[in-house]
């Protein structure tokens, strides 16, 4: 569990870096130069994910409560609209005016979704972690740049590639999951 938490705090820490502490920020990058100081950050965030990767594999099953199998369904249902709202950040069509800060969102749906289906301790720090960390995320930007401007609604075709995308990565995540032995569909 120790690889776990330190890993949440190391990916926390780096993306909240800018905004918690936008003088040390700046400091950095003049000290290094804006590419190499992004290129620390994105290798701490990158160490951070390792390590709650392997710190979730390895932490062991404490048990807290035992999810309703319905909230498979749920999980599901919520985990095709977390990927339809995470592609919105790449979109190029009309959806993509629609929220502000679509992959911070898509987190947050991700973490409930997958906390309604884990029921274990290790489960609950992670999914939760994240999912409080999108949020804090979302009110740091918020508050550093107040002011929000939409992008320009594209194109229907961009809309229908957003859709088919979409469908293409919940199916390979899908796949993923079964694959690892976690597969999403009850049976």
């Amino acid at each position: 569990m120790t690889w776990l938490v330190l890993g949440l705090a190391l990916w926390t820490g780096a993306h909240l870096f800018k905004s918690l502490a936008p003088e040390a920020r700046a400091a950095l990058g003049a000290r290094l130069g804006e590419g190499p100081a992004r290129g620390l950050m994105a290798g701490a965030i990158g160490l951070g994910l390792v390590l709650m990767i392997l710190g979730y594999r390895s932490a062991d099953y404490v048990g807290l409560w035992t999810p309703p199998r319905w909230t498979y369904h749920l999980n599901n249902l919520l985990m095709l609209v977390a990927v339809f709202v995470f592609a919105l950040s790449h979109s190029r069509g009309r959806g993509r005016a629609w929220l502000r800060h679509p992959m911070l969102i898509a987190v947050m749906i991700w973490s409930v979704a997958h906390l309604l289906v884990n029921g274990d301790l290790a489960s609950l720090v992670l999914f939760g972690g994240l999912g409080l960390w999108a949020f804090a995320d979302r009110l740091a930007i918020n508050a550093r740049t107040p002011v929000w401007t939409p992008k320009a609604p594209g194109t229907p075709a961009g809309d229908a590639r957003w859709v088919g995308i979409s469908l293409v990565v919940f199916a390979l995540a899908a796949a993923i999951h079964t694959w690892l032995g976690y597969p999403p569909f009850p049976q």
